[in-house]
C-alpha cells in the first residue's frame, strides 16, 4: 500500500507550480499525465497529474479542471514538511522563487520555518540541524 499527497491547483497552473518545486527543492519530475479531453480554446491541455519526488517522498501536482470538483472538508487543510540542514538557505530560496513567509519564523525555537507557496500551499521547512530545545510536559 503507498500514499500519494496529491496538490489541486488552478487551471492551468500546474505546470508553474512544477515548475516552482522544482526550482526551490529539487523535486525530480517523474512523469505527465493529461486530461484526455482539452477545450479548443485552451492553449494546453490540463494536467490531470505530475508525479514528483524529492528524497524518497512522492506527491502528485494536478490542475483542477472545470469538469472536476475536489473533495472539500470545512476542517482539514494541508500543510507539507521539508527536513534541511540549513533552513534559512531553503527559505531564502523559496521566498526569491515567489513565496511569502507567515509569521516570524520563531516557532519551535527558530527550527520551524513558515511559508506560503504561489500556489496556495503552506509549507513548514524544518531545521534538524540545529539544537531545538524540549518541549517543557
Amino acid at each position: 500500500m503507498m500514499m500519494k499527497p496529491q496538490l489541486m491547483v488552478e487551471a492551468p497552473k500546474a505546470v508553474d507550480a512544477v515548475r516552482f518545486y522544482k526550482i526551490v527543492f529539487g523535486i525530480v519530475d517523474n512523469g505527465c499525465t493529461l486530461y484526455p479531453k482539452c477545450k479548443a480554446e485552451q492553449e494546453l491541455p490540463h494536467i490531470l497529474s505530475v508525479q514528483l519526488e524529492l528524497t524518497g517522498s512522492t506527491i502528485l501536482v494536478s490542475d483542477i479542471g472545470d469538469d472536476f470538483t475536489p473533495m472539500k472538508s470545512e476542517k482539514t487543510g494541508c500543510v507539507l514538511y521539508i527536513e534541511t540542514e540549513d533552513m534559512e538557505a531553503v527559505i531564502a530560496k523559496v521566498v526569491s522563487a515567489g513565496a511569502v513567509t507567515e509569521g516570524d519564523n520563531a516557532c519551535c525555537d527558530g527550527c520551524v520555518g513558515k511559508v506560503k507557496a504561489p500556489y496556495g500551499y503552506g509549507w513548514l521547512i524544518y531545521s534538524f540541524a540545529k539544537k531545538c530545545t524540549d518541549v517543557e510536559a
